[in-house]
């Protein structure tokens, strides 16, 4: 039965925080919704449950509805351990999102928000979030084409989506270790606060609150992007250490092809894009993602002829190594915002439109191919990976390793059962990221 239970805004969100328990030696799968986790064959055979509630960009209401929805049905799983899983730079209604959780459980529960996830160099200092060196609303996210982020100071930033009171304990009194945080704990709970922001800027910090948190024998729902939820569940002896779960075979050398649908635009995946391409072995295809975003015959032809330019390199003797299929790496880059109002869509459909395209153009060339020309599949952004797997009828992901923090290594189950997956945020990585994915499906493609 599992234990362990979370609810993540999206996809590569949730497998970023399974990876870390998989890691750790926990069977752990990630869902797609709670309809699909609440429906699987051998669900109870997991250690850790996470399950995609996909409501990033959605209004309040909305959310909160399909969070609130997504515990429940862990509750009635039997999972007994909870965490929100939010992203590491507050994209989305967080605040909306962790009362959603905290009204499912008892008057007891507390929820700690840990927003640090120091393997990506993402950290929390006096309640300022500070990535890779630059304060949060200093990063591209700020700009994020559907949730921006604007305020850097993240108990206010919570304050103003929840209906909570907020508490803050900062880094001088974590560096003091465990009792220095239970005191600080319980001081901010008699004061009234039900969600308690804590500093944290190493995984040693992390895990001293996750001790004091266990030692106090609290309600905690745990509110981060990973490491808070894994150490939680170390201090609680629920896991083991993390180490690295590699395949023991090696075929990097076989004549097969990954697949990669690039739905991220930053400035980050542009980069690790172009670096790939710059070996000869890799093939480009670019899809025009106007076309995708009207639908109806043209966006069905626009898919048709991605998908054929594909297939034709995939009828060549040797086999490129990798396919790149992406909308927004040539050309001008669209304002999805105004295209949805150039076309009085609803908030987001532009972008949905686009992912579901570059999804029906994977499922298609793995229908017509066959899987056996395919080392794997590689994803960017959390709605391509969604998007690619429903067109795929994939039913969950069982989470593995990384291959570097929020670069998160799968196999696909349900249809294309054991097709390993890579799915990567679009802000992670440096230049070199793409190929080392690359090479890591092709490892994978050889385990066992």
């Amino acid at each position: 039965m599992p234990v362990i239970g979370a609810v993540a805004d999206d996809l590569t969100g949730a497998t970023t925080t399974g990876v870390l328990l998989a890691r750790s030696k926990a069977k752990t799968a990630v869902f797609f919704n709670e309809e699909a986790a609440e429906n699987a064959r051998g669900a109870q055979r997991l250690d850790a449950i996470l399950v995609s509630s996909n409501s990033r960009a959605l209004p309040p209401e909305e959310a909160y509805e399909k969070v609130r929805s997504a515990t429940m049905t862990l509750k009635r799983m039997g999972v007994k351990y909870f965490s929100k899983r939010i992203d590491t730079t507050m994209r989305g209604g967080v605040g909306t999102e962790i009362d959603a959780m905290l009204d499912c459980m008892d008057e007891t529960a507390v929820a700690v928000v840990v927003p640090a996830m120091p393997q990506s160099r993402r950290i929390l200092v006096g309640g300022f979030s500070i990535i890779d060196g630059a304060a949060l609303i200093q990063t591209p996210v700020a700009q994020d084409v559907r949730t921006p982020v604007h305020e850097n100071y993240i108990p206010r930033l919570l304050e103003k989506q929840t209906r909570r009171q907020v508490g803050l304990i900062k880094l001088d009194a974590v560096l003091k270790g465990p009792e220095e945080v239970k005191k600080e704990l319980i001081r901010e709970r008699l004061e009234g606060s039900k969600i308690i922001v804590v500093d944290s800027i190493t995984l040693s910090d992390v895990e001293t609150v996750a001790k004091a948190c266990v030692e106090l024998e609290w309600n905690v729902v745990a509110v981060d992007p990973g490491a808070f939820t894994a150490k939680l569940a170390y201090c609680r002896k629920l896991i083991c250490q993390e180490e690295p779960n590699l395949p023991e075979t090696d075929l990097t050398d076989i004549n097969k092809t990954v697949l990669v649908a690039a739905g991220s635009a930053t400035p980050v995946t542009k980069r690790q894009m172009e670096v790939l391409c710059q070996d000869e072995r890799v093939k480009r295809i670019a899809v025009d993602p106007v076309l995708l975003i009207e639908g109806g015959e043209e966006g069905l032809a626009e898919v048709k002829r991605a998908a054929g330019a594909a297939l034709g390199y995939l009828k060549t003797e040797r086999l490129p190594r990798a396919i790149l299929l992406e909308t927004a790496l040539h050309g001008e880059l669209l304002n999805l915002s105004q295209e949805d109002a150039r076309r009085n869509y609803t908030d987001g459909m532009s972008a949905n439109r686009i992912n579901a395209g570059l999804g029906m153009i994977v499922s298609a060339v793995l229908k017509d191919a066959g899987r056996e020309k395919i080392a794997g599949l590689y994803t960017t952004g959390g709605d391509t990976m969604v998007n690619v797997c429903y067109q795929l009828g994939v039913e969950s992901i069982e989470v593995l390793d990384y291959v570097i923090a929020q670069t998160d290594v799968g196999r696909l189950s349900g249809n294309y059962e054991g097709l390993p997956i890579i799915g990567k945020g679009g802000l992670t990585g440096n230049d070199q990221t793409a190929v080392d994915v690359v090479e890591r499906l092709f490892l994978e493609a050889g385990r066992r």
